[in-house]
């Protein structure tokens, strides 16, 4: 009897594994198979939540405020301004931490819609990514301790050490205009300016506007050496969807002519932003 019926118990076990194999292709897949042949802009719509990839690090831009736990910044506001659009409400959104080095990994995963968190568009990025128009404009600087020799990056010499972010084109550019100088890369901006503060290294570097933010946090430091790049930031949308970044530019466009923009951007930065 138990002979017999042994092909039947296998074979039962065989469909019972398939079935649950399929199943657990279906949801480890979902994400990235939900997304063949549709746009981010009806995932969103028929989720009913917009996921946006922000930084929790960086003040003025994204930053996760230790006395609210809220996370905060004009990319935020950015950020929620597009839910609003697509949603009828910036509520519906939500906000998951990404690092210049995750950032479009877990875009490319399908883990955010779009990534709103200081990413200067550069030709390399745009193989792996679309990008919207231009938001902000930028440019890389240095962040010293008051007092300090260094004024400018020619001041960056093999006795010096500067802290940059893994993943970030500040690093690549540092090293292209100060080779001398010894590069130490940490993960996130958090991180850089604690080993500034220590001492660990002689000077910070990245976007202005991110080492502004530091700047007003801890009145010991200061930016020095003007700018040295120029860094145009755009919202990273997944690679080939024409029709969400169409609609992230047109909103773009909206928010600049309604007003809102400008808004946004005294509210941040305590001044009126630059001429178009």
């Amino acid at each position: 009897m138990t002979r017999r019926h042994r092909p039947y118990r296998w074979a039962a076990l065989a469909a019972a594994f398939a079935l649950a194999f399929t199943l657990a292709a279906c949801s480890s897949g979902s994400k990235e198979g939900a997304q063949e042949g549709k746009s981010t802009l009806d995932l969103i719509q028929e989720r009913g939540k917009l996921i946006a990839g922000v930084k929790y690090d960086t003040p003025l831009m994204g930053y996760k405020n230790p006395k609210t736990g809220e996370v905060e910044g004009f990319d935020v506001d950015i950020a929620k301004a597009l839910a609003k659009k697509i949603l009828g409400d910036e509520n519906k959104i939500e906000l998951k931490e990404v690092t210049s080095s995750t950032r479009i990994p877990m875009l490319k995963n399908g883990d955010i819609d779009i990534i709103v968190a200081t990413m200067t568009i550069t030709d390399e990025r745009k193989k792996e990514i679309n990008f919207s128009d231009v938001y902000y404009t930028a440019g890389q600087s240095l962040l010293v301790p008051k007092g300090s020799p260094i004024r400018g990056i020619e001041d960056l010499n093999e006795n010096t050490k500067v802290a940059g972010v893994k993943g970030s084109t500040s690093v690549k550019n540092i090293r292209e205009k100060a080779p001398k100088a010894q590069v130490l890369e940490y993960d996130n901006y958090a991180e850089a300016f604690a080993a500034l503060k220590s001492g660990k290294v002689d000077a910070m570097t990245t976007d202005n506007i991110i080492l502004m933010g530091y700047a007003q946090q801890d009145p010991n430091f200061e930016l020095v050496g003007g700018l040295f790049t120029k860094e145009p930031y755009g919202i990273g949308i997944r690679k080939g969807d024409e029709k969400f970044t169409q609609y992230v530019n047109d909103f773009l466009k909206e928010l600049r002519e309604s007003g809102q923009y400008a808004e946004l951007y005294r509210k941040w930065f305590k001044e009126e932003p630059p001429a178009e």
